[in-house]
């Protein structure tokens, strides 16, 4: 039995969409991507591009989580089992109530995206891609950042690049934010014109 099988509570197991932000548009977008990728930057702007609220999954770490981490020791399954759940409820507690969120969170292997992901319909992944130079050149440059860049190399060790039955939006992080979330934009955009056309069609 897999993470997403054991660890996740009933109450945060994958749920009945409660809409979106527009036909054909995911209600929650989940922002995922190695440490040091621009998940924070990012998701905070396409969240105000959006005009939907931000969370940080690093919020959800408890003390000792962090503490690790500070520390320079890799967190084990058994250190994010409560921080995964913890992101799944809050996304399914935002979904109940039709709010709109764009959550940033690591979420490097697929057995982590099954918990915070799994099968519910409206929550999307946007996987932020970039090598391991250009990454740790920016992690060097965070000073007040909690992941050191010691840690970069465990990070791609555990990063498993979402396949296409996930259905990522993926984007370069080499450009600029702006244009990164520009570049999520269309694309949301572009899906949601294309579930509107057959629509279109049939009314014609």
């Amino acid at each position: 039995m897999d993470m997403a099988q054991q660890d996740l509570p009933t109450d945060a197991q994958p749920i009945a969409a409660t809409g979106g932000a527009g036909p054909g548009m995911p209600s929650i977008l989940v922002v995922m991507g190695v440490s040091g990728s621009g998940k924070s930057t990012i998701g905070t702007q396409l969240a105000l591009q959006l005009h939907w609220e931000f969370e940080d999954g690093d919020w959800f770490h408890p003390a000792r989580n962090i503490d690790k981490m500070h520390a320079g020791i890799p967190l084990t399954d058994e250190d994010r089992a409560p921080w995964l759940i913890a992101i799944a409820d809050f996304i399914d507690q935002a979904r109940l109530s039709g709010r709109h969120v764009v959550v940033a969170c690591s979420a490097l292997k697929r057995r982590y995206r099954a918990v915070i992901i799994g099968n519910r319909p409206d929550v999307r992944l946007i996987y932020l891609k970039g090598d391991m130079e250009l990454i740790g050149r920016r992690i060097a440059a965070r000073h007040e950042h909690f992941m050191p860049t010691s840690l970069l190399q465990s990070q791609f060790d555990a990063l498993e690049v979402p396949g296409p039955d996930e259905h990522p939006i993926v984007a370069s992080i080499a450009p600029r934010p702006r244009e990164i979330v520009a570049e999520i934009v269309e694309a949301l955009q572009a899906e949601s014109r294309q579930h509107d056309a057959p629509a279109r069609n049939a009314s014609v």
